[in-house]
């Protein structure tokens, strides 16, 4: 925020649009599909027509703080610096029906009840990709499309040994006799 010294005061500094930025943002407003752009520009437009913050933001429904940003943006970068911004972050490496065209190999086995490991999905899906990928990632995909991870297991975790249950059917036994 650009701040202005006005007899030992600090001020922020207020951006003053014209008619013809007017213009150009109205020009803007129906070149734009998008909803929250037209709202930024709108407020721009009204601005260059010599409305008030306050004036603005119950008309928009939105904060005098936001207009002013808005303004400030404009001024600062034109109606460029009202677009959205570009998305960063990871791209995935396969839309979903490629992932879910790649699933259905193993749909089959998997409604059949037989065991498909995640060593194997996960080789097909790097072939497809083209290169290496986390095992977590596998994992994602699998959720994302609903699987579920159902691992049947040779005995419970917390299963007493076999001579503890001996030991406690002969007990059961004794004492209903």
């Amino acid at each position: 925020m650009v701040i202005m010294e006005t007899e030992g005061m600090q001020m922020p500094k207020t951006y003053t649009l014209n008619a013809a930025q007017a213009a150009e943002a109205a020009k803007a407003r129906s070149e734009t599909r998008d909803k929250q752009v037209d709202k930024r520009l709108r407020a721009v437009q009204m601005r260059g027509e010599g409305k008030s913050n306050k004036e603005i933001a119950e008309v928009l429904e939105t904060s005098t703080d936001m207009v002013s940003r808005w303004a400030s943006a404009y001024a600062k970068g034109g109606i460029e610096a009202l677009m959205p911004r570009k998305r960063t972050g990871r791209r995935p490496n396969m839309s979903r029906t490629e992932e879910a065209k790649m699933l259905e190999m193993y749909m089959d086995r998997a409604r059949k009840g037989q065991i498909i490991e995640i060593g194997e999905i996960k080789a097909e899906y790097e072939a497809r990709v083209g290169h290496t990928i986390g095992g977590s990632q596998i994992y994602y995909v699998l959720k994302r499309h609903g699987w579920r991870k159902v691992m049947p297991r040779s005995r419970h975790p917390e299963k007493a040994s076999s001579e503890a249950v001996e030991a406690s059917n002969k007990l059961t036994l004794a004492l209903r006799s």
